[in-house]
């Protein structure tokens, strides 16, 4: 298990990053930040919408390529899936369970991200409403764009106190090196609100390329949900 905000701190670029967990005292978690190096990269906010949020260009006219960095990150289902992805597979993933399939029926259609030669690992979560919840990763093979290797992580009974993180790149680099080895085991303390966690995570980002932050505590005996967001700009 370790510290998740000095694992934060000591990392210049984690990229993009998903963590879900259950906290000490029983709520479930779930949090997502973004990250960026280029201006159209950081030229985005989190926006709420009607089933969670979208990204946005802070300055419109500074917008270059929104393929990549417009998406929804964070939709919750009618049948009270919450999913949370880093790119449009969200809308895969949701599109899918619609049809009656799973999240990785979903993921299995989808590949990396085509930004050669980073090729960045598309990164998804989905938290079922009691709480147990699923990651997972799709990444080139050591960055050969031949072979799309996908991992799932499954966790049936959360721990309290316990989460998983998991994230785009190891570290800063060029190319950027993907993600390695399973999602990491972290702390979760107890919560009582969102920005009890939201704001040691935005202080923990590097102050350069952090963008933007969302966080949810989730209480799994009344069904309350509690959202915070931090964006840099705005």
């Amino acid at each position: 298990m370790i510290d998740l905000m000095k694992y934060l701190s000591e990392n210049p670029y984690p990229g993009r990053g998903i963590v879900m967990g259950r906290t000490a005292n029983n709520r479930a978690v779930i949090a997502y930040f973004i990250m960026g190096r280029s201006e159209n990269s950081r030229n985005r906010i989190f926006e709420r919408t009607e089933d969670g949020i979208r990204t946005r260009a802070f300055d419109e006219s500074k917008m270059t390529d929104p393929s990549l960095i417009i998406y929804h990150p964070v939709r919750l289902l009618p049948n009270g899936l919450l999913v949370v992805t880093n790119g449009d597979q969200t809308d895969t993933i949701r599109d899918h369970i619609a049809q009656g399939h799973c999240y990785r029926h979903a993921l299995n259609t989808r590949k990396f991200e085509p930004d050669g030669p980073n090729w960045t690992p598309r990164i998804s979560g989905v938290m079922k409403p009691d709480g147990t919840y699923n990651l997972s990763i799709l990444k080139s093979m050591d960055g050969d764009p031949s072979c799309c290797c996908r991992y799932f992580f499954e966790y049936d009974s959360p721990v309290p106190g316990t989460g998983h993180f998991i994230h785009t790149y190891q570290s800063d680099g060029d190319p950027l090196p993907s993600f390695q080895g399973e999602p990491r085991r972290v702390e979760m303390g107890a919560l009582t609100e969102a920005r009890e966690l939201a704001g040691p995570m935005w202080d923990s980002l590097n102050g350069e390329n952090k963008v933007s932050l969302y966080v949810q505590l989730y209480d799994l005996k009344t069904g309350a949900r509690d959202t915070a967001i931090i964006n840099k700009h705005g």
